[in-house]
């Protein structure tokens, strides 16, 4: 058997940008993610927002900042997401 790579399987996680909507709680951060899609009948596009609870261990994001996360393992009863990287720090 060939040896793999043990990351070949996190390629086929959900990644989603979105923005940092709270850092209030330790090492969690909520972040909001927009997603446009047409309404199913009249076309017009809608945008509908999904809350993320993000793990963030050493507690840097800040409101406002523009992060990329992906899909993890549950790590509480909320959290599902992990910080990839930080696009852009808010000003």
């Amino acid at each position: 058997m060939a040896e793999e790579n043990p990351t070949e399987d996190r390629n086929n996680r959900k990644v989603r940008e979105g923005q940092v909507t709270s850092d209030g709680m330790d090492k969690t951060a909520v972040v909001t993610v927009i997603t446009r899609k047409p309404h199913p009948r009249y076309k017009k596009t809608m945008a509908r927002t999904t809350r993320l609870y993000v793990h963030d261990e050493e507690n840097t994001l800040k409101v406002g900042d523009k992060v990329r996360v992906a899909e993890t393992r549950p790590l509480s009863k909320l959290k599902r997401w992990r910080i990839v990287e930080v696009l852009e720090r808010a000003k």
